[in-house]
């Protein structure tokens, strides 16, 4: 939970800010009217707040005395005002508020609260300036600082580049094209050739004038272009944009192969993983196991005890199946079924999965649901192809569940354990 202070006097404004607080469960606002109320929060309280939103223009401060209060207080600042006026736009920035909005229309508000989600995950972004001018590096500095960004500094190319290497967790590179040493554009076609745009952003900077600049940047592996001099607005806007763009390719890239319930490989995932584990078995002449896993009476528990409760199962026994098997591929491949890679023989899997059974036994996932249990099928040898290692375990799986269901059929036994 963040607490946000939020110093407003309009009740317009307020109905608005209430209705979409309301929306955030993670964001607790406290409401003050005037400059008095703020400072006695402040002077009593600071350390509660995560940050503020506060109104340019108050009763008892026409002129934004609010901002100089909040801010002698390290509270990150989102100013709002009622008016436009960009000498004082820039001057706030300039003087290390958050951002400046106005208070046009809903998506303006809704704005605002983009940048209070960007503002609790921008302490984990780490960010690289490479540039040679002194004065610029000093200028990103202050405009990014206010976000909250991990700000490293760098003064040419090639200080950057043995950042990059110690540093690979780095999130963006704010790189200018013209650096003593290695040149920030030769920089970028380096960066590309081994990391991709997920790993790493990549905005240039220069001075030239020539529009060709932008589009060699952008064609060798750069995910946007300033053009210096640039307003503190602008900067702030595209790297928040960019840092945006790359979360939503990693939440699409998550939702593409994991299942959104148990967080395990989905069915397609699965099977691209294991492809390549077997190839790699294969290469490497190993033997690998396969095992078909299946929740015991799952139609039974949703019919009788809700599917809430159902979830709730398949959620309890893929978090003991990660915790018995955590270097193991696993999947779902749908509904209650489930499969696995495994590098372990085969009689020792099947151990492994009565060990993981018992335990499940001991799981409580609903009232008045019966135990967690599930069936499985084993199966170990060279591998020939996936689908046909799968389709042996599930022979086996098939079996087990004929046989009583709560046991595992192994390939090198021929019985259940």
């Amino acid at each position: 939970m963040r607490n946000i202070l939020v110093v407003e006097d309009s009740p317009l404004v307020l109905k608005i800010l209430e209705h979409l607080f309301r929306q955030e469960p993670d964001l607790q606002p406290l409401f003050c009217a005037s400059l008095g109320e703020a400072q006695v929060l402040l002077e009593t309280s600071s350390a509660l707040f995560f940050a503020a939103i506060v109104d340019l223009n108050l009763p008892d401060a026409p002129h934004g005395e609010i901002v100089d209060l909040v801010m002698q207080y390290s509270l990150p600042c989102i100013v709002l005002s009622g008016s436009y006026d960009e000498h004082r736009r820039d001057e706030l920035l300039l003087k290390g508020v958050v951002d400046y909005v106005l208070k046009e229309s809903q998506h303006s508000y809704e704005y605002a609260f983009r940048l209070l989600h960007r503002l609790e995950s921008n302490s984990h972004v780490k960010i690289l300036v490479a540039e040679d001018s002194d004065a610029t590096r000093h200028f990103i500095r202050r405009v990014l600082t206010p976000h909250l960004y991990q700000i490293i500094d760098a003064c040419d190319g090639d200080e950057a580049l043995r950042i990059l290497r110690e540093q690979p967790d780095i999130d963006l590179f704010l790189v200018d094209h013209s650096m003593p040493g290695i040149s920030g554009f030769e920089l970028v076609k380096l960066l590309r050739q081994k990391m991709k745009r997920n790993e790493l952003i990549i905005l240039g900077l220069s001075a030239d004038a020539k529009g060709s600049l932008s589009a060699m940047f952008i064609k060798h592996g750069a995910d946007d272009f300033l053009r210096k001099p640039f307003c503190p607005e602008e900067l702030n806007c595209r790297v928040m944009s960019s840092l945006e763009r790359r979360d939503m390719l990693r939440a699409l890239k998550q939702a593409a192969l994991f299942d959104s319930l148990t967080s395990l490989y989905n069915r397609r995932a699965f099977y691209e993983q294991g492809v390549e584990l077997l190839r790699l078995a294969q290469k490497g002449g190993h033997e690998l196991s396969v095992a078909m896993i299946d929740l015991d009476h799952f139609k039974t528990i949703n019919d009788e005890h809700g599917h809430a409760s159902g979830d709730a199962a398949l959620v309890q026994f893929s978090r003991a199946l990660r915790q018995a098997f955590p270097d193991t591929l696993l999947g779902r491949l749908g509904g209650e079924e489930f499969a696995m890679v495994s590098r372990l023989e085969g009689t020792a899997l099947a151990v492994e999965l009565d060990q993981l059974r018992r335990h499940c036994a001991t799981l409580r996932y609903a009232n008045g649901a019966p135990a967690l249990s599930f069936s499985a099928g084993v199966y170990h040898g060279s591998p020939d192809d996936l689908e046909s290692m799968l389709h042996q375990a599930d022979m086996r799986l098939y079996q087990a569940k004929r046989g009583g269901r709560g046991c595992t059929l192994n390939t090198a036994t021929g019985r259940d354990t």
